[in-house]
C-alpha cells in the first residue's frame, strides 16, 4: 500500500494540533506488510523515549486520522 503524501500531511497537522509535544520528533507514516495484510506505523528521525506520555496516543491519532481522511 502507498501512503498518499497529501493525506498523510493532514493527518499529521490534525494528530499534532492535539499532541505538540511529539513535533520535535519528526513522525513519518509507513505502511509495514506483514504475512497477512499490513499495518499502518510512525517511524521517527529521533525515537521518543519509551516513556513519552503521547507517544502511543499521538500513533493512534495519525493512524485513526488517516483512515477517516482516506476512507480506509
Amino acid at each position: 500500500m502507498q501512503i498518499d503524501p497529501a493525506l498523510e500531511k493532514k493527518a499529521m497537522e490534525e494528530a499534532l494540533a492535539k499532541f505538540p509535544s511529539m513535533k520535535p520528533f519528526g513522525a513519518k507514516l509507513v505502511w509495514r506488510a506483514l504475512h497477512q495484510g499490513g499495518a499502518f506505523q510512525l517511524t521517527y528521525e529521533t525515537q521518543p523515549p519509551r516513556e513519552h506520555p503521547d507517544a502511543w496516543e499521538f500513533q493512534n491519532a495519525v493512524v485513526k486520522a488517516y483512515k477517516r481522511l482516506g476512507g480506509l
